[in-house]
């Protein structure tokens, strides 16, 4: 057992534990593993290597469980595909059914592995995965993101004590290469409203604009249309709260650089001449 841990070890193969009475325990996942686990009412596609016949489609039912030839049902819920196969590999070799059994089982329908997806999307709720589902994946099942949506979403995961964190997700940032938030069944993504300033008086077309980073007062009387023929650049204030849940505010001088902040409003005023 001890040559068959250090040949485990050195080829990067997950070493089976033994229990007190001999039988073989499926390992865990590393961090490589697939994130699917099967759960009630997925199909499954089953592959015995050397026997057609024990190769089948199925379901796992109500009871966690999959029906595999010569050996009955076998609880699969909870398991990533490789446990599966292992554990179903176990039951026909200690049947004394094929003595090296190799099993391959995928997911070919899943509909317990589901993320529920709120907030700013067309159509929020919960829609199913795989190991390959990114949030942009899940985003488009949602039918896509509103107009008013931030470009930075949150992935909501609970740990085994229950204890949900939130990762947030740069979509930009995505987009451009960096590597997708992995998602696992029970997640939810939750995309926020993005942050907002109001622009009035002397631009053409005076409304509330999405906040886009590092915007500034210059960027956001052009998102309004300009300023208007009466419109002065030296007559611009900004009222901005003075802190987050408080109703106490400043009215501030503004300049064309200025960076705007979120819930910030830009007054222009008329010309003096």
């Amino acid at each position: 057992m001890a040559l068959c841990c250090l040949l485990a070890c050195a080829f990067g193969m997950p070493a089976l534990a033994q229990q007190n009475d001999g039988a073989q325990v499926q390992p865990q996942d590393n961090g490589n593993s697939p994130l699917i686990r099967f759960g009630p009412g997925d199909s499954v596609a089953i592959f015995v290597y050397g026997q057609p016949d024990l190769t089948a489609n199925a379901y796992v039912g109500d009871d966690g469980t999959v029906p595999v030839g010569l050996v009955g049902k076998v609880q699969v819920a909870g398991l990533s595909p490789s446990q599966a196969a292992q554990r179903l590999e176990a039951a026909l070799r200690d049947g004394n059914f094929i003595v090296h059994p190799q099993v391959t089982l995928t997911v070919t329908q899943s509909r317990s592995q589901r993320v529920t997806v709120l907030g700013e999307v067309a159509r929020p709720g919960r829609f199913t995965i795989d190991s390959t589902t990114t949030v942009f994946d899940l985003l488009a099942q949602a039918g896509g993101t509103t107009q008013n949506s931030s470009d930075v979403v949150y992935v909501m995961s609970k740990d085994k004590d229950g204890k949900v964190t939130r990762t947030p997700v740069n979509l930009k940032e995505v987009a451009g290469g960096q590597q997708a938030q992995q998602l696992e069944s029970g997640d939810s993504i939750y995309v926020p409203r993005a942050e907002q300033f109001s622009i009035m008086g002397e631009v053409k077309t005076p409304n509330t604009y999405r906040l886009e980073p590092g915007m500034t007062v210059m960027e956001a009387v052009a998102r309004a249309g300009g300023i208007t023929d009466k419109g002065s650049t030296r007559r611009m204030k900004i009222v901005r709260r003075v802190a987050e849940g408080k109703d106490e505010f400043v009215t501030l001088k503004a300049a064309m650089t200025d960076t705007v902040q979120a819930n910030d409003v830009i007054k222009v005023g008329q010309s003096i001449f």
